[in-house]
């Protein structure tokens, strides 16, 4: 019979998965990867906002890595250098944040956000995710295939009468929700890992974008699930195993797609 607590972590990390897997390919495919480390580097910030305002923190992070996000789209709109927009706006976020945090009147540990604390995660944060990863999966299903074409062609994408502009937006404002879902599982260092190793997976696998976004999320699925049985089993930091779980299953196929 599984701990109570085990079935919680269980669960939170599947709806992460689950929210993450799908989000995870168009970041892949569109070469965004820094863009989700800018938006979990600002999520720092938006803790260090909720606790000084006392405001619930997921209703914070998600604040702050949205304007994050947003930050950074108008910016490379307006033709601003990507890689250096998004390293300026993830490194201060989070050097803010940690300033911030000090400054408040209690002493406040950042681990559980920094690293997860999924093993402490309540029936409360379970609905709370699997609320939120049902609202990212229903924004990227109905743009599902606007977010394809315009991550195929841009030039195409404005033929068939789509706005390249408005499916970013729907990505950004997908991310900030995974950023704020994912916090709590696996920790601001290492939603980005979430979000591009299974997807990454999926890539070398699957040949359609339907089969990479379903093939994405059974990967995430098993690394979860392996990396809680190897916390457990041997003590170590969930939301590093999981990270950790989801490396070797990329390993592990590349390995044999090589010798195929």
């Amino acid at each position: 019979m599984l701990d109570p607590f085990l079935i919680r972590a269980a669960l939170a990390g599947l709806g992460v998965a689950a929210a993450a897997g799908p989000l995870g390919c168009f970041v892949v495919w569109r070469r965004m990867a820094y863009f989700g480390d800018a938006t979990s580097h600002a999520a720092i910030l938006g803790v260090a906002l909720s606790l000084a305002l006392t405001l619930p923190v997921q209703a914070g992070i998600l604040l702050v890595a949205l304007l994050a996000a947003l930050a950074v789209s108008t910016l490379a709109a307006r033709g601003w250098a990507l890689d250096t927009t998004l390293g300026v706006i993830a490194h201060s976020a989070l050097a803010f944040g940690l300033v911030a945090v000090s400054f408040l009147p209690v002493r406040v540990s950042l681990d559980a956000y920094l690293f997860g604390d999924i093993l402490a995660v309540s029936w409360g944060d379970v609905a709370t995710i699997w609320i939120g990863a049902a609202l990212t999966l229903t924004l990227i299903g109905l743009r599902w295939n606007a977010l394809v074409l315009t991550t195929l062609s841009g030039d195409l994408a404005v033929a068939s009468g789509l706005r390249p502009d408005r499916e970013r937006l729907v990505l950004t404002i997908a991310l900030a929700l995974v950023v704020a879902l994912a916090i709590k599982v696996v920790g601001a260092l290492l939603i980005a890992a979430m979000l591009l190793i299974p997807a990454a997976t999926a890539r070398g696998i699957a040949r359609t974008p339907e089969s990479a976004a379903l093939t994405a999320v059974a990967a995430g699925a098993v690394a979860t699930l392996a990396g809680l049985w190897a916390s457990f089993r041997l003590d170590t930091p969930a939301g590093p195993s999981i990270v950790t779980a989801a490396t070797l299953i990329f390993a592990a196929t590349a390995l044999i797609r090589r010798k195929a």
